[in-house]
């Protein structure tokens, strides 16, 4: 009687904890910058907050730097549910889907308040084919302006011809082109060796970037051109949301909307810090000269019909939403 009493009690014992074990849910979310940056440290703040709204129901690890997947397998992972959720650079995929390179339009959002009426504009139709490719969009969250980095000066689009040129995205690429410049593509993890080895001579990126990955130790210039102001997005894999039960989803949903706003936020304060540690670091900071503006002016208008005559119903969408926004 005592060893069936004894038997029974393990057994329940044991259906309590494995009924706990299955009670908790972890997710793997893979982002390719490093630790210090403001993109992964929000990310760290969006996976605390799921931690605290569900006593620790949700559990999901940042593994930043590219450590579980390099920055373009980062979508597909999570597509494929290799990964539970994950941040990637949107304009990266644009051949994909051209509104996933709205926000690289050059010279079409001046500013962060117009970055976020570009988002606005954008957001409905990434949602919809997030979903489509089995994918939930959580939040998106802009970069710093972007701004020309060489190691001699230049004042015009003529002075970028022949330089060999770091490029992300199809944009960069096309920009690279239309200058003359010898387009590279080189992830941000690869960077400084790139530049440290002359792979590369200069590049369109932001000024956190450049902070991060101290490109005042191989380039000089820095030409404050704001170019465009792209985004990361933050997408789970939408087999693992719906698998959440109704009141872990909202908490999800909620830590993503402090995460969207308190990004967004912290991009303008990271953009002041990162110019003043290019200065500090010795990079000369600069406005661009009024030739150069002009110049790029007009290879903004090139990129930007090319990339409405391929964006077709969808990209006038995105386009007529934003100007009726401005």
């Amino acid at each position: 009687m005592i060893r069936r009493t004894l038997l029974a009690t393990a057994l329940a014992t044991g259906l309590c904890f494995a009924a706990g074990a299955q009670a908790q849910t972890k997710w793997d979310l893979a982002s390719a910058y490093p630790t210090f940056n403001f993109h992964s440290q929000n990310l760290a703040q969006f996976a605390k907050d799921i931690d605290g709204a569900t006593k620790g129901a949700l559990k999901i690890t940042v593994h930043s730097g590219a450590s579980l997947f390099k920055g373009p397998e980062i979508k597909r992972a999570v597509q494929g549910g290799q990964a539970q959720a994950g941040e990637f650079f949107m304009v990266s995929f644009q051949n994909e889907y051209p509104i996933f390179g709205a926000d690289g339009l050059p010279f079409l959002a001046a500013n962060y308040d117009e970055a976020f009426k570009l988002y606005q504009a954008q957001k409905p139709f990434l949602q919809k084919k997030l979903d489509e490719q089995g994918m939930v969009l959580l939040y998106a969250v802009a970069w710093p302006p972007q701004g020309i980095y060489t190691k001699k000066p230049v004042q015009s689009a003529a002075d970028l011809k022949g330089m060999k040129w770091r490029v992300y995205s199809p944009t960069t690429a096309r920009i690279g082109e239309l200058v003359g410049a010898q387009p590279v593509t080189i992830q941000e993890a690869e960077l400084s060796q790139a530049l440290a080895t002359g792979v590369i001579e200069g590049l369109i990126t932001s000024s956190a970037t450049g902070a991060d990955n101290k490109l005042f130790e191989n380039l000089k210039y820095y030409y404050n051109v704001q170019a465009w102001i792209p985004k990361n997005a933050v997408v789970a894999n939408k087999r693992a949301f719906n698998a959440l039960d109704k009141a872990t989803q909202d908490a999800v949903v909620k830590a993503a909307a402090a995460a969207e706003e308190r990004g967004w936020k912290e991009s303008r304060a990271v953009d002041a810090k990162s110019l003043a540690a290019l200065k500090a670091g010795g990079m000369q900071v600069e406005a661009p000269s009024e030739q150069l503006k002009a110049d790029l002016a007009k290879v903004g208008e090139t990129v930007i019909k090319e990339w409405t005559d391929k964006a077709g119903a969808d990209g006038k969408a995105v386009l007529d939403a934003f100007k009726a926004g401005k």
